[in-house]
């Protein structure tokens, strides 16, 4: 079939085409052609899934069927059109649908019969056979492992495979928008129905360029509906998709490549594309690469644009894709995420089928999420399992519509994008509330005493409701409903936040202070505990069911035990469960550390339960332990600290193996558009400057005169956390302030913001030795 997918091309390059009169019509590049006529003779575990061409110029071939007639409400997109749109629609509950075609309506001898429909069920789907697994875990990428099923209950749902959840939601949600991204300052909507052809036809592009199966298609570059397709087609055809942090260096993103035997690398942009270039003599697996943003600066018989990558498919045959989906097995890897490096070398986390499937729903069925209503953001890095799951398959077992948000989106777009988009449920590292935070403390610091007045009255009304809802008590405290209306509204619809129903937060610890800031406008955050090795989460809080601090109670289905308990209640948090990694690629001594010899994940973390919510105390490799032995839990001391001396951005606790503890912190400062700290004191930071006397704009300034009463607060900070330490050894004796702050760029974040312990001591040991010899 030479042109099936032209049209989807078209909508994945952002130009606008629909269906008049049984044609394809758009802009002049685009070549018109008849609708071609989608047979539903799907495969993998059902039927099979092919395309034929019908000449015949069918007015209505191919519709999405429901009790909405096109044009209506809810229904206004056609199947498979990319449309323009202003602000998201609030979608409403929708039917049920049914992929319907004209096979079989026509008496044309190009249209055989329709296939028996296949019942759809809102929950659960038609099984995918297992391939034969000898033990809970592997290292290959060829092997299968037995699943952790149990006989009944959520443990017990029957195996499916990506592609088998993912043509479920295209039966029931064909024509609800899947994506949307910003082309020309307008949303552009991608179907449902759009998506999967999309994904078919990048299936078979990856299969003309030579995608072995178990070998690895690497994506690097931001969010973005390509980014989507990559992924998804590269499992389809049967290889493993491979995210690769953007802020790799390129020897980085070549061990990433070599380990994951990468046949193919989807990069954004030029910037990416030189990375690869640099190290591609290095990767003997390496047959292509494919730009997806900007035009080709160089013509290299390996490299593609998006574009031609698009059409290199469209010869090969459907039933080499179909023979490709139908290999594919619940029990096998399909994903492969790297772990961000931040407690040492990276490792390839080996994700099944059934680790993403499985886990998606019971995530979703905890936070009560609503089918074909669901709208998010994609703005987190992709490549880390967090992002993955929150923004592509749930998203996927929802038929939720995932809006893609800009490059920029951390250094400041963000908020434009909430405004606009309006989601319903918002997945935010703790940095990303802290800046949220901070900058409602400084327009708060610039309002009117009435103004201040009123906002401080709510708040203290916010925290104590919210308090009384997290404990049951079922208590509306007086004055709550005119709080709501005088500031938790107008608060929620300035963040662009009135929709949201779900404020997550996850993948570092979040302060205490921070929590209860926004508990104190109605907002209370829920956090969410997991790792890459646990295909995200484990442990969820709920808008019925959180505590403050906690990480929320263990998913159904799935198990926490805490290993070498103390008189305190704290032990190694283990993991249980159908969402517990396969293992890691080709690290046989490094999987068994993790995986003990019942199949428990070794967390790392130390934790304890209180009333079955989840807490964690400390993590194992963090954890100083100092000259006289004492074990000091660095990040709950670095919270307290930065809460009693504002001024201060980023801490770090050093001790390990020292006669006592001291501490590195950076001052909050601007940073520029690229994300990296400036000199610059942020407006909070002159703020406080000028109310301890000092005229001080520049961190500089203040890092040169040690005398100078900066120095002094944050000593007296330090003084006020010492006063309530555990201990005399917890006690924080020195501090000095750094030059710059920390950064993702400067190497001392992780993707997510984790702070990178073992690089900050490489990076300003000479700092720290100056501290213990003074």
């Amino acid at each position: 079939m030479a042109n099936a997918f032209t049209n989807g091309l078209a909508a994945v390059e952002g130009q606008l085409i629909d269906r008049k009169d049984g044609h394809w019509s758009g802009p002049s590049s685009v070549k018109q052609q008849p609708q071609a006529a989608m047979l539903s003779q799907y495969s993998d575990a059902t039927a099979n899934y092919s395309y034929q061409t019908c000449t015949h110029a069918h007015t209505s071939a191919h519709v999405i069927s429901s009790n909405v007639e096109e044009g209506g409400e809810g229904g206004a997109s056609r199947a498979g059109a990319s449309t323009r749109l202003g602000p998201p629609p609030s979608l409403t509950a929708p039917s049920p649908v049914r992929l319907v075609s004209m096979a079989g309506n026509c008496n044309c001898p190009c249209c055989p019969p329709e296939p028996p429909a296949v019942a759809l069920r809102p929950r659960g789907m038609a099984g995918a056979a297992l391939a034969p697994g000898e033990g809970l875990w592997t290292t290959c990428m060829d092997e299968a492992v037995c699943l952790r099923m149990e006989e009944s209950g959520p443990a017990a749902e029957t195996p499916v495979t990506v592609h088998q959840m993912f043509l479920e939601t295209v039966q029931n949600f064909g024509t609800l928008p899947a994506m949307a991204y910003k082309k020309d300052g307008q949303w552009e909507i991608v179907t449902w129905t759009r998506y999967y052809e999309l994904c078919r036809a990048a299936a078979k592009s990856f299969i003309k360029l030579g995608l072995e199966r178990y070998h690895a298609v690497g994506i690097l570059g931001f969010n973005s509906p390509e980014w989507f397709i990559a992924d998804l087609g590269c499992i389809l055809a049967g290889g493993l998709a491979t995210g690769i942090y953007t802020t790799n260096k390129p020897e980085a993103c070549r061990d990433v490549a070599a380990n994951s035997k990468a046949n193919v690398i989807v990069v954004e942009n030029q910037v990416q594309l030189d990375k690869i270039l640099k190290v591609k003599d290095q990767l003997p697996h390496l047959k292509a690469i494919v730009q997806y943003k900007g035009e080709l600066k160089q013509r290299l018989p390996f490299l593609y644009s998006w574009a031609e990558f698009m059409r290199l498919g469209e010869n090969v045959p459907e039933k080499d894709l179909n023979d490709s989906i139908d290999r594919l097995r619940a029990n096998q890897c399909c994903t492969l995420i790297f772990t961000s490096g931040a407690t040492g070398p990276p490792k390839g986390v080996m994700l099944s089928h059934d680790n993403v499937t499985w886990t998606v729903q019971r995530a979703g069925e905890a936070l009560d999420l609503r089918y074909g209503e669901e709208t998010v953001i994609s703005y987190l890095p992709l490549s880390h399992v967090a992002a993955q799951l929150n923004d592509m398959y749930i998203t996927m077992r929802f038929g939720a519509i995932t809006y893609f948000a800009q490059p920029d989106a951390l250094k400041g777009s963000l908020g434009a994008t909430l405004k606009e988009v309006r989601p319903t449920s918002f997945l935010g590292v703790p940095r990303v509330w802290e800046k949220m935070q901070e900058k409602m403390q400084e327009a708060g610091a610039k309002a009117g005493p009435f103004r201040k007045s009123v906002a401080e009255w709510a708040k203290a009304i916010g925290l104590m409701y919210n308090y009384s809802a997290m404990h049951k008590e079922n208590r509306v405290p007086w004055g709550f409903t005119l709080a709501n209306q005088l500031v938790f509204k107008k608060v929620r619809a300035a963040l662009g936040l009135d929709r949201c129903r779900i404020l997550f937060t996850g993948s570092a610890p979040i302060s205490k202070e921070t929590l209860e800031y926004f508990m104190s406008l109605n907002m209370p955050l829920l956090e969410l505990y997991g790792m890459s090795e646990s295909s995200g989460p484990h442990t969820i809080s709920t808008n019925r069911d959180f505590l403050i601090s906690s990480c929320g109670k263990v998913m159904a289905g799935c198990k926490v035990r805490l290993d070498k308990q103390d008189a305190d209640g704290n032990g190694e948090i283990c993991f249980w469960g159908r969402n517990v990694f396969m293992g890691y690629l080709n690290l046989d001594d490094k999987t068994r550390e993790a995986l003990d010899g019942d199949g428990w994940l070794h967390s790392g973390d130390i934790g304890k339960l209180q009333r079955d919510f989840l807490f964690i105390t400390g993590r194992i490799k963090e954890i100083l332990i100092t000259a006289g032995g004492e074990n000091v839990p660095p990040v709950g001391i670095e919270n307290i600290v930065k809460s009693k001396a504002p001024i201060i951005s980023n801490a770090m606790l050093i001790g390990d193996r020292k006669k006592f503890l001291s501490m590195l912190v950076t001052l909050k400062c601007v940073m520029d558009e690229d994300g990296r700290p400036t000199d610059k004191l942020s407006p909070e930071a002159v703020d406080l400057c000028k109310e301890l006397g000092v005229s001080a704009t520049q961190v500089s300034e203040v890092v040169g005169n040690k005398d100078n009463a900066v120095y002094k607060a944050i000593q007296e900070g330090l003084d006020r956390y010492n006063a309530v330490a555990v201990s005399r050894a917890q006690m924080v004796q020195k501090f000095v302030i750094l030059e710059r702050d920390f950064s993702v760029l400067g190497g001392e974040l992780g993707p997510t913001m984790k702070l990178r312990r073992p690089i900050v001591v490489q990076m300003y040991q000479d700092k720290i030795d100056e501290m213990y010899t003074e």
